[in-house]
């Protein structure tokens, strides 16, 4: 009798930890939680200083990591300190990252200069894509040639996206972003800490 009250003991216990399932006595098979999202990892902020307030740049490391090194390379030496913005194209754009814009009687030349080296690669990704604020790499037709100009996109601009690397998004000042004038100064690019 002790023997047959510790099997039915035992039957209960595998019974209250297992359930059936459809009647034929197999333990459920409970579905693995869904595994949380992983938060998308942020990358430097740039913070762009002009004479009409800050703009702040998040930048895209995970999919544009050879242009995100590039810039903070550039922003680390100072390159863009006292650049003027050379283009402005009301709901399109505006561009800056040319020295020679430094220059007044270079005018002539505003936008066709840069850093000397260029990033050597194109890192369009279709994660990242020209929504209002997106911060892209400007090139003369061939992605591999962009170097230091960026823009700021005004509006959406989904046409953008196949031909532009998109490495930032503006996620404060948006609105000085859509003041800015050809000729505004540029005082200072930096990392925020």
């Amino acid at each position: 009798m002790r023997r047959s009250s510790g099997i039915f003991i035992a039957v209960l216990l595998v019974a209250a930890v297992t359930e059936t399932v459809g009647g034929q006595g197999r333990a459920a098979q409970r579905p693995a939680a869904p595994a949380a999202p992983k938060p998308a990892v942020a990358g430097p902020v740039l913070v762009v200083e002009t004479v009409k307030g800050s703009i702040e740049i998040e930048t895209y490391p995970n999919e544009a990591p050879k242009t995100v090194e590039h810039i903070l390379g550039l922003v680390k030496r100072n390159f863009y300190n006292g650049q003027r913005v050379h283009r402005v194209v009301g709901g399109f754009v505006v561009q800056f990252g040319d020295p020679q814009t430094r220059d007044m009687t270079k005018r002539d030349r505003w936008g066709s200069g840069g850093s000397g080296r260029v990033i050597g690669v194109s890192e369009v990704n279709p994660k990242r894509t020209h929504g209002l604020g997106a911060v892209a790499m400007a090139h003369p037709g061939d992605g591999r040639q962009a170097d230091s100009q960026m823009y700021i996109t005004l509006a959406p601009q989904p046409r953008l996206d196949r031909d532009f690397t998109v490495f930032g998004q503006v996620i404060s000042g948006m609105d000085v972003a859509q003041k800015l004038a050809i000729n505004d100064v540029i005082r200072r690019v930096t990392v925020k800490p």
